[in-house]
């Protein structure tokens, strides 16, 4: 591996030794970068043998090395930690079941805390659960009902750090049909509540309608399907609306289009997701993720499509392998997810490929581009998955499933997710998953309190071909971080390199839409809101996420969440807060990286570590 192939960005390093590189006895950083990659790459090539023996071992051994270390891929962080390490569990998201029963709710809860322990973070739906103050007829008690329940999951989070390296991250989801769901939404309203979850309605297209129409909607008890009481649609839509413009939460999750998306409806409906909300599971399943590096296939000033297309059929081998050598902390969730052999094979780095090919986020032609990239990677894991499926055998749930009218065989029930990539394109050095740029410029502070300002390197070697890098341009980039704060930049630029805030509701939702096409499972995307946006933008999104199709949508207007995170721009009629770059603060805006949702995760710029 030659330094000049090493795929990591500039700023990978002190990363690699916190989180992924391999420690002694002693706790002392005891592998290199090329090391780590080597490991992961022997351990997964290990399922070829059965298949091909030794030599098959050694090919894909080869093969796997070179497609990480040439900067084409990188699979979901668990792997990179644990492959070919005693843990040996290497998927990223989990759905748990929680039933009507003080047995299930803690059985949930205990396998809650095994799955961070080993890395992972975990979805849940509490629709089932009685609302609270109804009777449990074994006691003659009254139920405490879903928030109640969430909180013990939010406290045993807190107490179990997965491994030293990742915190607990969570995922929770409540039918709009549910008795306590206008307790739910506000639910994150409150400082320190659930600081553990990320949280979202589950929406149907008939509450949609209702909300739309004006009509009414029944509150169901799911205990025995009884009514509640009756409330007004639009009403409940507009308290969502709400807490999500005042906070960022809850988003909305729409079943009937996660469920046309369900491969296997005989195994049930998809209720819950995994914690950043783009990859729906049954319960125990489990799903590997990994990510192709789109400004890596650029070639000749166009995007190299048979290369992405290899790239991606050798990436299903890759996480098909995965699920093969994987080592899951319970027995049930084997079970569901070799049942399955569920993979997610998804993208980062688009803005900056879209820069390299000159075309402005949020245009036609980028989400056009979007969409055929997207289409090429899903036709080539699909045929990567099908060619699988007739060497080593279809999933085992294959012949029950929607894709067995379509395939004669088929290895993998779903093949393609669209993961937010906060940590790994930090460690490629490139933008994260589908987002625009979130900034041009941030402050990172060094050792001795020394502050360093970091340039988009794009926006720098453009700047510096028009001669517009002087010291006062610099400067004047630094404070508001976006390209109109350059003097005498030529239009055409600007418009190239959009921050999130200046990319429309409308172009983040059609580029979310574009993706999701091409998308077995879900698309993480956030939509930025400025901090002048009103309820009525937030209300645009969600209901035009509906009409588009998506599986669900997350917005976030800048400012909301009390000011818990640092920003590049002032609020309106407020003076700039300070930016910084210490540890635990988001390396691409300098805002604080909260346990929200238990991932590392920026909420205000949208970097996760949850991938």
């Amino acid at each position: 591996m030659s330094a000049e192939s090493f795929p990591f960005g500039p700023h990978a390093r002190p990363v690699l030794e916190r989180r992924y590189l391999a420690r002694d006895a002693q706790g002392r950083v005891s592998e290199t970068p090329e090391q780590m990659l080597r490991r992961v790459a022997d351990a997964v090539a290990r399922a070829e043998e059965p298949f091909g023996g030794a030599s098959a071992c050694r090919d894909m051994r080869r093969a796997f090395t070179s497609l990480m270390a040439d900067g084409h891929f990188l699979p979901n962080s668990p792997t990179l930690m644990n492959a070919g390490r005693p843990l040996g569990q290497l998927s990223a998201c989990f759905v748990l079941p929680v039933e009507d029963s003080l047995e299930s709710i803690f059985q949930a809860v205990k396998e809650t805390a095994l799955i961070h322990k080993s890395g992972g973070g975990t979805g849940f739906s509490f629709s089932r659960l009685r609302p609270a103050g109804d009777v449990v007829a074994t006691t003659h008690g009254i139920s405490s009902g879903p928030l109640s329940f969430m909180q013990v999951f939010d406290m045993a989070t807190e107490a179990v750090k997965q491994g030293g390296a990742r915190r607990g991250a969570n995922m929770g989801l409540l039918a709009a049909s549910h008795p306590d769901i206008e307790q739910f939404i506000v639910a994150k309203r409150t400082p320190g509540r659930l600081e553990n979850f990320n949280i979202s309605v589950m929406a149907t297209d008939a509450f949609m309608a209702a909300a739309r129409s004006g009509a009414g909607w029944d509150l169901i008890n799911p205990r025995d399907g009884s009514v509640v009481r009756s409330v007004e649609a639009a009403e409940l839509l507009e308290r969502i609306v709400g807490a999500a413009h005042a906070s960022g939460e809850p988003g909305l999750a729409f079943y009937e289009a996660i469920n046309r998306g369900n491969p296997t409806p005989a195994l049930g409906d998809l209720e819950a997701t995994n914690p950043c909300g783009e990859q729906p599971l049954l319960p125990h399943e489990s799903c590997n993720l990994g990510s192709l590096v789109l400004p890596r296939f650029l070639r000749g000033g166009q995007v190299d499509y048979p290369a992405l297309e290899d790239a991606a059929a050798l990436a299903v081998r890759f996480l098909d392998n995965v699920v093969t050598i994987n080592r899951h902390p319970l027995p049930a969730v084997t079970k569901a997810s070799q049942a399955t052999r569920k993979i997610g094979l998804g993208v980062m780095g688009l803005a900056d490929l879209l820069v390299d090919l000159g075309l402005p986020y949020g245009s036609p032609q980028a989400v056009r581009l979007g969409s055929e990239i997207m289409a090429r990677i899903s036709g080539a894991a699909r045929r990567a998955s099908a060619e699988l499926g007739q060497l080593r055998g279809s999933f085992p749930a294959f012949k029950a499933s929607r894709l067995a009218g379509e395939h004669q065989h088929m290895r993998n029930a779903t093949v393609t997710t669209v993961a937010p990539t906060g940590t790994l394109s930090l460690l490629m050095g490139c933008s994260s998953g589908i987002e625009p740029y979130f900034a041009l410029a941030y402050t990172r502070r060094v050792l001795e309190g020394e502050q360093l300002v970091e340039y988009n390197p794009r926006f720098m070697a453009r700047l510096t071909s028009l001669g517009l890098d002087s010291p006062e341009n610099l400067a004047a980039l630094a404070g508001q971080g976006k390209a109109g704060a350059v003097s005498g930049l030529p239009p055409e630029t600007a418009a190239l390199f959009p921050t999130a805030h200046q990319v429309l509701p409308k172009e983040h939702l059609a580029m979310q839409a574009a993706f999701q096409k091409h998308t077995d499972n879900g698309v993480s995307k956030t939509v930025n809101l400025p901090a002048s946006a009103g309820p009525d933008a937030v209300k645009e999104v969600f209901v035009s996420a509906h009409g588009l199709g998506l599986k669900g949508v997350t917005v976030f207007r800048s400012g909301s969440r009390g000011r818990q995170v640092l920003e590049l721009l002032p609020l309106p009629g407020q003076d700039p807060p300070p930016r910084v770059h210490l540890s635990g603060h988001c390396p691409r805006c300098g805002g604080l990286l909260k346990t929200d949702g238990g991932c590392l995760a920026c909420s205000f710029c949208g970097a996760s570590g949850c991938e």
